[in-house]
């Protein structure tokens, strides 16, 4: 038993050794090289969705609908366009799988592809200092969508590594067995201290100016009958901190949700295709529930 759980880390950290760093080079790399990269995973992620939980044998024709989808998502420009076309997409598919026992959770696929993974794109674009918004200087685009992948990265191994030491109350024991509190906690943790040093390295190391685009410059609070006022000057460590906190928890969602589909349609992983993760699926689950989320605050809150 310990040999063959010896034996499965090993799988684990070997295909991380190779994934984390093509991942990082892409995004260094920046367009077109991420936008390749995201068509790559959409098309192993959409052939993973359409067979895991298709029974026909139209499993082809969900992918190709799930490839246009993403496309559009990824590479067009105008917002009501693309959620028109996925909206049609949508409906295209639905129609199609009238016979399938799980007929709209293969229609889901279309917008959980498409919007999780172009989001990801969009983040990335969202801090292109060519608009007039940030710095030329600095690479705003590759250190904020690193950034984001550290946090559900930590978020993934904290919570192995803790909830698999510590155990304790189950999280959601009817979705995900293994899943605990503990393991929660500890990724919780993890993803702030990683957002802290990654921060402080950013701030204090580089010198990049992440102070000057944040809307969040203080903190005050007022009570006028006893005179009182507090303010507090946000400090850029901490304050990612804290929103790391609130990706940390949209990851293990998306994570969450990912077991209750696999729980439906009566799989383990949702394929073979990486050793010792299972399928990419079960590797960007985190990823693509948390990319809309955290592309609305860069873009209309942040």
């Amino acid at each position: 038993m310990v040999s063959r759980k010896f034996g499965a880390i090993t799988k684990r950290v070997l295909a991380a050794i190779v994934m984390i760093p093509i991942a990082i080079e892409t995004l260094y790399m920046g367009s077109p090289y991420i936008e390749a990269l995201a068509i790559i995973v959409g098309g192993l992620l959409a052939w993973e969705w359409a067979n895991m939980l298709s029974s026909s044998h139209t499993s082809s024709s969900y992918v190709t609908a799930y490839m246009m989808g993403l496309s559009v998502a990824v590479w067009g420009n105008n917002p009501p366009l693309i959620f028109s076309m996925l909206a049609i997409i949508s409906f295209f598919v639905w129609v199609i799988a009238y016979k399938e026992k799980h007929r709209a959770l293969i229609t889901l696929g279309v917008p959980y592809i498409s919007i999780g993974l172009a989001t990801l794109v969009w983040i990335y674009l969202s801090f292109d200092p060519s608009e007039g918004n940030f710095d030329p200087r600095y690479n705003y685009s590759f250190v904020m969508t690193l950034w984001f992948f550290l946090i559900v990265w930590s978020m993934d191994i904290g919570g192995l590594v803790v909830g698999c030491n510590l155990r304790g109350p189950k999280l959601a024991p009817k979705i995900s067995p293994n899943k605990t509190w503990s393991g929660l906690c500890g990724g919780i943790l993890l993803a702030m201290s990683v957002s802290i040093i990654f921060m402080y390295f950013c701030t204090q190391v580089m010198e990049i100016p992440f102070y000057d685009f944040s809307k969040f410059r203080y903190i005050s609070f007022s009570f006028k009958p006893m005179h009182l006022r507090y303010e507090w000057n946000v400090n850029s460590q901490m304050f990612y901190a804290v929103v790391a906190v609130f990706i940390a928890i949209l990851a293990q969602i998306g994570d969450l949700i990912e077991s209750a589909i696999k729980r439906v349609a009566g799989v383990k992983d949702s394929s073979k295709l990486i050793p010792g993760h299972g399928g990419v699926f079960d590797r960007v689950d985190g990823l693509i529930f948390a990319s809309p989320f955290v592309y609305l605050f860069f873009v209309y809150i942040l």
